[in-house]
């Protein structure tokens, strides 16, 4: 089995930040309007998602995205993007699982 690397951040990815790595994102703390992040697996957010995180960026179609409150201004998997005009007003604000299911991107509340 191949391993996978899995960063944590602590702190506020502010407005202007890009954090680009390989392997799984955790992030514990909020992800400001105008920061964003990319990972090549999952990505997992503990706190409020407002910039962009893209998951997969590799193509990797099983990649997944979790975050406490959505309310993205982009969310990708696997190149599959969703900007904050098409994200489902449903899921706004609420904690969120993101997965891929064929060609499409899929919503589940956890909540």
């Amino acid at each position: 089995p191949q391993q996978v690397e899995t960063r944590g951040i602590v702190k506020r990815v502010r407005s202007g930040q890009r954090v680009q790595r390989l392997g799984y994102r955790i992030v514990l703390a909020p992800v400001s309007t105008g920061a964003g992040f990319m990972a090549d697996g999952n990505i997992h957010v503990y706190s409020n998602l407002r910039g962009r995180a893209l998951a997969g960026v590799r193509g990797d179609t099983s990649a997944r995205s979790v975050c406490q409150q959505l309310n993205a201004e982009l969310v990708s998997i696997a190149g599959h993007y969703r900007v904050a005009e098409d994200l489902p007003e449903s899921y706004r604000n609420r904690p969120v699982h993101l997965y891929m299911q064929g060609e499409a991107m899929h919503f589940t509340a956890l909540n």
